[in-house]
């Protein structure tokens, strides 16, 4: 089976700066890829051009063995690719239903919003994703950040996402919050998407991911499977730009 995704050969400049440069990524479905590297090593550009906010110079993005056109976020959302960025863009003053259908509402025969199929629907992939999720009818400023990470995946999950991106999902968060964030990717797992990664903290890409990808000044440095590889090899790829694997 080809690969959920393959990016191969992408190129993106930026003022005669080469952000990235040549780099080539797949993921397959039910795995997470992580993405490291400083700073400005170009992993958050290399997801935006998948996730539609930036177009790539070249390059060619597959999806499902098929080559994909993506020059723009709605055009990512309709090949299932969604993007939880460390903001979460969720309106705070609104409960975690009216988040998770916002812009999306669904509606009565009449045209007026649905509140209560909205609160059973988000009841229903709640109970998939987080069962121990209980406060459905408090604004999502009440919730912890743990909370609010299960509210922004929830609505990836509704609408039909196969492809997640998820940007710094444990930053600023707790030890039992993070430890949160991470049954939701194992169980996002089980479900068969794909997940990319990208986080600055090495011990949680070797815990979370089942291959670690490393960039830096634009190029990628490696892919490898966690198993692998040892922490100290992440850090000299991101350290030095070189694969001990690939020197070995």
């Amino acid at each position: 089976m080809a690969p959920l995704v393959e990016m191969k050969n992408i190129s993106i400049a930026f003022g005669g700066v080469q952000a990235v440069d040549d780099v080539s990524i797949s993921l397959e479905a039910g795995e997470v890829v992580g993405l490291l590297g400083h700073n400005g090593a170009g992993k958050s550009t290399l997801i935006k051009i998948l996730s539609g906010a930036y177009k790539m110079d070249s390059g060619e993005i597959w999806i499902d063995g098929q080559k994909a056109q993506i020059t723009s976020p709605r055009d990512a959302r309709d090949y299932n690719i969604e993007t939880i960025y460390q903001t979460l863009a969720l309106a705070d003053n609104l409960d975690a239903a009216s988040n998770l259908f916002l812009g999306r509402e669904l509606t009565t025969p009449l045209g007026f919003v649905d509140d209560d199929r909205m609160e059973a629907e988000t009841r229903k992939i709640m109970a998939r994703l987080n069962p121990n999720f209980k406060k459905l009818k408090e604004p999502v400023s009440a919730l912890s950040g743990g909370q609010r990470q299960s509210v922004a995946i929830a609505r990836a999950v509704y609408f039909n996402a196969k492809i997640l991106i998820m940007d710094e999902p444990t930053a600023a968060l707790g030890v039992h919050e993070t430890a949160m964030v991470a049954d939701l990717i194992q169980e996002l797992k089980k479900q068969g998407l794909g997940i990319f990664l990208i986080s600055h903290d090495t011990r949680e890409m070797m815990e979370l991911c089942d291959r670690v990808a490393v960039m830096k000044n634009g190029r990628m440095i490696g892919a490898e499977r966690v198993e692998d590889v040892t922490e100290d090899d992440i850090l000299s790829m991101i350290i030095l730009g070189k694969n001990p694997k690939v020197a070995a």
